[in-house]
């Protein structure tokens, strides 16, 4: 099994999207996937119309293995499951500080579901916390949405010194640039000197930004099901086969 990350320091830059969108390629592309969402705002499970328990607690969700398979629900797809956050999951940062080993809980409750799947993604939410470091050490693949601008750029750099301090495998992280708008100089610009600069680094598949990707929210599903031969989705194709490459 193979646990692959959507993570970023910084919010609005598109990890839910691309969560949704590359859970969904990879259960089209027969791999048995579980959607995992760790953010408490939810909005994996709202994007796959499913009902988060009220029962995966904090505690629950780290050592309870019958409520954390009951609380997975299946999706409209063949191949993908769902394991949807509710607001308790506000808290885990809190309750893993007090536990021993803290940085292997996540892994260790992944690990329930080893049999049952290919690959967990792992919808994660923005910051850098116990649970993120948690999701550092968890997950075998972390990619990254990097919007072409300056503040996210600043944090997606701030990410990768907090790797070095803390001696963690920099090879996990594959950023991609997102909500690429390329009549926007600043965005192309700043694509071609990150490319230039971390040479190899970067996915060359970069995401547009899309009312497409947001009619998401009105569709409750990926995009590829509504808006097949349009630019977002074809980028979250793409996207999908050249990660598919890396790993």
């Amino acid at each position: 099994m193979k646990i692959i990350a959507c993570y970023s320091n910084k919010g609005g830059v598109g990890k839910t999207a691309t969560s949704v969108n590359l859970a969904y390629e990879l259960a089209q592309a027969g791999h048995r996937t579980l959607l995992c969402d760790l953010d408490p705002q939810g909005a994996s499970g709202f994007y796959f119309r499913v009902k988060p328990s009220k029962k995966l607690k904090n505690e629950t969700f780290f050592n309870d293995v019958k409520r954390f398979t009951q609380a997975i629900r299946g999706s409209d797809y063949e191949n993908l499951d769902i394991l949807p956050a509710n607001m308790t999951f506000r808290d885990f940062d809190i309750f893993l500080s007090r536990m021993k080993n803290s940085r292997s809980r996540l892994k260790k409750a992944l690990k329930l579901v080893d049999n049952d799947y290919d690959v967990i993604l792992l919808d994660c939410p923005p910051n850098i916390s116990s649970l993120s470091e948690s999701v550092f050490k968890a997950a075998d693949h972390i990619v990254i949405p990097v919007i072409p601008s300056t503040l996210t750029v600043r944090t997606f750099e701030q990410l990768l010194d907090f790797f070095k301090q803390h001696k963690l495998g920099k090879k996990k992280l594959i950023p991609f640039f997102s909500m690429v708008q390329r009549q926007k100089k600043l965005h192309t610009d700043t694509m071609d000197q990150l490319h230039s600069r971390y040479k190899k680094t970067f996915l060359e598949t970069t995401v547009p930004f899309s009312s497409d990707v947001e009619k998401m929210g009105i569709h409750r599903a990926p995009v590829t099901t509504f808006s097949r031969n349009k630019p977002a989705a074809k980028a979250y194709h793409s996207l999908w086969n050249e990660l598919q490459a890396r790993l």
